[in-house]
């Protein structure tokens, strides 16, 4: 019995589920996505099914990104002992258990539509390819955006059977998001990727870097408002729109020193900037 929690311990750090932030960054647009889908009336059906494909989708990429970067993360201090690069488990540990994450996932989407099916596919195949983008792409935090954001589309495929110009244009503003709160990440690591050769948005910045993740939250942030505003919301969705302009801002102040832990906290208070956006959206409607 000892040895299975050692192990299930083990694929909990693997799959980041003792460090819920990822999840939140994926779950927040989805959600907003979903209720703007369905005029502020999701099925709770859907609800649960994009709530939990989340979280399971979030927690094979994690192992598949440990696959990928198991000979990589022994030079980045931060990422010197998970469970791949420390030996405790195996690669094909990761990659099995991020497969069954995966059809799992892909199990509970059976009973929608043929077109959520096929976004689903795109958002594996977008999610497992993610980590080999760092090997040659200049701003990887984009691509993530992109995997990060699929459930934008993959949520008014599932509630209207199509997909609207809105959902595209939310999703480019998911990407400029990412590169923002990733582009923070990034900054924790800087040093040691320069060493590995990773390439990263902080690296591609360089002394523009913290203007840069500014001007992503602004873009990002006027897209969010302009979608918004076509939807009719009003009061409710700009007053959470400028508590999370005030969330960026206090993440100027976190990072214009590019202190390693600053930068580090930004990124995961990212999670209330988000969960401003969502709750302006649902708040609107709820009182519209």
């Amino acid at each position: 019995m000892h040895t299975v929690m050692n192990r299930l311990k083990l694929y909990i750090q693997l799959t980041r589920l003792d460090k819920p932030i990822g999840i939140v960054l994926l779950l927040w647009p989805t959600l907003g996505a979903l209720w703007l889908a369905s005029n502020g009336l999701p099925d709770w059906r859907l609800l649960l099914i994009f709530t939990v494909g989340t979280v399971l989708m979030r927690s094979a990429g994690c192992a598949i990104n440990d696959f990928a970067d198991r000979d990589f993360d022994k030079h980045v201090k931060r990422t010197a002992q998970r469970p791949l690069t420390s030996g405790r488990l195996a690669a094909w540990e990761a990659v099995a258990l991020a497969a069954v994450l995966a059809l799992i996932s892909f199990a509970l989407i059976l009973p929608l539509n043929a077109l959520t099916k096929e976004l689903s596919i795109a958002a594996v195949l977008i999610a497992a390819s993610y980590p080999y983008f760092k090997r040659f792409f200049a701003i990887p935090q984009a691509y993530l955006g992109i995997a990060f954001g699929f459930g934008i589309p993959m949520a008014f495929a599932a509630v209207q059977n199509a997909v609207p110009a809105f959902a595209w244009i939310l999703l480019v503003a998911n990407i400029l998001w990412a590169i923002a709160y990733d582009t923070e990440y990034a900054m924790v690591d800087r040093d040691d990727d320069l060493k590995i050769g990773i390439k990263t948005s902080a690296i591609t910045f360089g002394r523009f870097d913290v203007v840069a993740v500014m001007l992503c939250y602004l873009i990002s942030g006027g897209i969010v408002a302009w979608v918004g505003w076509q939807y009719g919301l009003r009061m409710w969705f700009l007053g959470g729109l400028l508590v999370a302009a005030g969330c960026a801002l206090y993440h100027y102040t976190l990072i214009r020193e590019r202190d390693r832990m600053r930068c580090f906290a930004a990124f995961r208070h990212n999670n209330w900037l988000g969960a401003a956006v969502f709750a302006g959206i649902a708040l609107n409607f709820g009182f519209l």
